[in-house]
């Protein structure tokens, strides 16, 4: 699967490591940054990230921030991108079954670094069930 992935400071040694698993499973990831620990600003990721995603250049987008909430708001600006904070595997599961989710936002300052594989495991191997579901995400965007 064509994956990218980004954040903030908080979220980088936990993108380092989820995009080394991710490749090891034979999954293909586009890392938009940040490329070091140092202070940074979220949505200068979280927007190069959505655009990936909206335009259909990765199939899902992964975002790490300390609390998930600055990437997962700014990330869902854009059209057509749903965005879902996820702290367990049952919220990835229900984001991708009932909302479509196309973006993974992880709280790194709130979970364990094996919490977050498992949940972007979840996340990615979930498939959007449609059905009734289908007709609500298509009232999403305005």
């Amino acid at each position: 699967m064509q994956l990218v992935v980004g954040g903030d400071h908080a979220g980088y040694q936990y993108k380092k490591i989820l995009i080394a698993r991710l490749q090891q499973l034979g999954h293909v990831c586009t890392d938009v940054g940040p490329f070091s620990d140092e202070s940074c600003d979220y949505p200068d990721f979280a927007h190069p990230l959505a655009e990936k995603v909206r335009m259909g250049e990765a199939q899902l987008g992964i975002l790490i921030c300390g609390s998930g909430n600055g990437v997962c708001i700014t990330a869902n600006k854009h059209r057509g991108v749903r965005a879902a904070l996820c702290w367990n595997e049952e919220l990835a599961a229900l984001a991708r079954q009932h909302n479509n989710a196309n973006v993974l936002c992880l709280p790194a300052r709130f979970i364990s670094e094996e919490l977050a594989a498992s949940i972007t495991q979840t996340f990615i191997n979930t498939a959007f069930e449609g059905g009734r579901h289908e007709r609500r995400v298509n009232k999403i965007d305005v």
